[in-house]
């Protein structure tokens, strides 16, 4: 199967520790940072940041289209990802995501199902589904 798209960026310098990320046409172009929560000075993004922003807005997008393809009006919608990094107990690290989607106009067993749904379609779900500790919460507003 080929690829519909392939994003490319590289980084450069000193990797979260005041390097460079950037995309190969130029419309990223970041200086990363370590967080003040890790003892860094901050002032930049950082990777976690950078893989929240990516999830939220994917899964808020494939939210939108299998609402679309049911033929459901949201009303209101926003995606919010929190990403943390984690010790793994073997000298390196790991991830977890918490998802928390909050929807407007429908009834809380609609809003659930419709999230489980895009859960299943959005890529970075797929991606990461047995990789990681993903939590996903739905919100009727």
């Amino acid at each position: 199967m080929s690829a519909i798209y392939t994003a490319t960026a590289t980084s450069t310098g000193e990797g979260r520790r005041g390097g460079q990320v950037a995309s190969n046409d130029g419309a990223l172009d970041l200086t990363l940072a370590v967080p003040t929560e890790m003892g860094g000075a901050g002032g930049g993004t950082n990777p976690e940041q950078l893989f929240a922003a990516g999830w939220a807005a994917c899964f808020h997008s494939a939210m939108k289209s299998v609402a679309a393809a049911q033929k459901i009006t949201l009303q209101d919608s926003a995606v919010v990802a929190d990403i943390s990094l984690l010790p793994n107990g073997e000298g390196g690290f790991t991830l977890s995501a918490a998802l928390h989607v909050e929807i407007g106009g429908l009834e809380q067993a609609a809003a659930e199902a419709l999230v489980a749904t895009a859960h299943q379609v959005c890529p970075y779900s797929n991606a990461t589904r047995g990789n990681i500790d993903v939590s996903v919460e739905t919100t009727v507003a």
